[in-house]
């Protein structure tokens, strides 16, 4: 783990303990934290380290950073599982993998049913639009990630309640 932020409002909505992960393969340039590229940045957290900090806080949601929390997938799911049994809290997770390949993925996918929404895709600089909420680049999706596993295919997420399905 990289670093825990405590009543962050920039990683979905409203107050959020964000958890930053070490370590993250994509390399985008322009990204907001090179820093989390490198393993060797982070130091390993026992997740009821984690899980305590993130109950001490019964009003804020959570959201998984990094860093590519996909990268760790095992420990992050772990941690989503335990967050979700213990707490109920909303997830957010940011990845430059894209959904589909996460979904396709036994390996990968094992993390999808813990979490809410999933913010996908790589941070293209070209592609960088301030005004987007919660993602820097529009090629970035937000992800229904519940209804997306019932439709077998990519929701978006919309804070309005439309949601649009891509094959």
């Amino acid at each position: 783990m990289l670093d825990i932020v405590e009543e962050t409002v920039v990683d979905g909505p409203g107050f959020r303990t964000a958890v930053y992960a070490a370590g993250c393969p994509h390399r985008c340039a322009g990204c907001h934290n090179p820093r989390s590229w490198d393993m060797e940045a982070g130091h390993p957290v026992p997740v009821a380290d984690i899980l305590a900090k993130i109950e001490s806080d019964e009003f804020a949601q959570v959201t998984f950073s990094g860093g590519d929390p996909i990268y760790q997938v095992e420990a992050f799911t772990a941690l989503a599982r335990r967050i979700k049994e213990r707490t109920g809290k909303n997830i957010w997770c940011y990845t430059g993998w894209r959904y589909e390949n996460i979904a396709r993925s036994k390996r990968l996918s094992q993390i999808l049913p813990y979490i809410d929404v999933l913010v996908d895709g790589r941070y293209e600089e070209s592609l960088r639009d301030e005004r987007l909420p919660f993602r820097g680049s529009s090629n970035q999706r937000l992800i229904d990630v519940q209804a997306s596993l019932l439709a077998d295919a990519a929701v978006l997420f919309s804070e309005c309640g439309v949601k649009k399905s891509f094959p």
